[in-house]
């Protein structure tokens, strides 16, 4: 199995600690940086191989992760030479990658079975597997249906419940067909594009611990709850530094 991890962003929102420091190395708990977690965690389910697409201040994400032996692994390398939003870097790929492999953002801590989203990927048949979230906001107000200029309905600070993407895919290759080595894309300019084709992308729900290390607050979070989540974001074999 293999896995393209998207390393290159300037993690603008954690500034300033990304001046000195990628998104992906900044430091979790006491030990283990971010990609060090993710690596672990994929070479624990079976991942024989990783491709780190690189940028900003890819020469430390390089010197750390190396050739991937200390994780059982291989690990090679793609580097921009201008920023290709977020699916773009593996436009530069498609002639290289196996048929289905794991994407995934360089920032996430989640306790997702990468594996089995891969499984779930391949026996799925689609193009593109998206690892989603529920996640629930609360309006703070009282919620009228307006029909013209009368209420006809009304609802006292209602929850919704929506899904959002978790910066988890499983994808198949023919998916990056159409597009041409160089064009800078994000994710969701694929999605839309896919279902303006009338290609469904299909959802991996998950209902787990996931947090995304985008935002100071979130970072703050994960740190302070490290000691906690220890247990389940780190493979058992794989919980101690190395």
């Amino acid at each position: 199995m293999h896995a393209v991890i998207l390393a290159g962003g300037k993690g603008v929102r954690l500034r300033p600690y990304t001046t000195v420091l990628p998104k992906p190395l900044m430091p979790i708990g006491d030990h283990h940086a971010i990609l060090e977690i993710v690596l672990q965690q994929l070479a624990s389910r079976g991942f024989a191989s990783v491709t780190l697409a690189i940028n900003h201040l890819g020469r430390l994400i390089r010197a750390f992760a190396g050739d991937g032996s200390r994780w059982g692994m291989h690990i090679n390398y793609i580097e921009e030479s201008v920023p290709l939003n977020t699916v773009g870097p593996l436009f530069c790929l498609k002639d290289t990658l196996p048929d289905d492999f794991l994407v995934m953002n360089g920032d996430v801590l989640t306790n997702l079975d990468y594996g089995e989203l891969l499984h779930s990927h391949l026996l799925s048949g689609g193009p593109l597997t998206v690892a989603t979230a529920a996640r629930h906001a609360k309006v703070d107000f009282g919620v009228l249906t307006v029909s013209g200029d009368k209420v006809v309905g009304f609802t006292e600070k209602p929850s919704m419940t929506y899904w959002v993407s978790m910066g988890v895919y499983g994808m198949s290759r023919k998916t990056l067909e159409p597009y041409q080595p160089g064009l800078a894309m994000g994710f969701d300019q694929l999605v839309l594009d896919l279902l303006r084709r009338r290609i469904n992308p299909v959802t991996y729900p998950f209902d787990g611990f996931w947090l995304d290390i985008g935002r100071p607050e979130d970072y703050d979070e994960a740190n302070r709850a490290f000691d906690r989540l220890r247990p389940i974001l780190l493979p058992e074999r794989c919980g101690e530094p190395v």
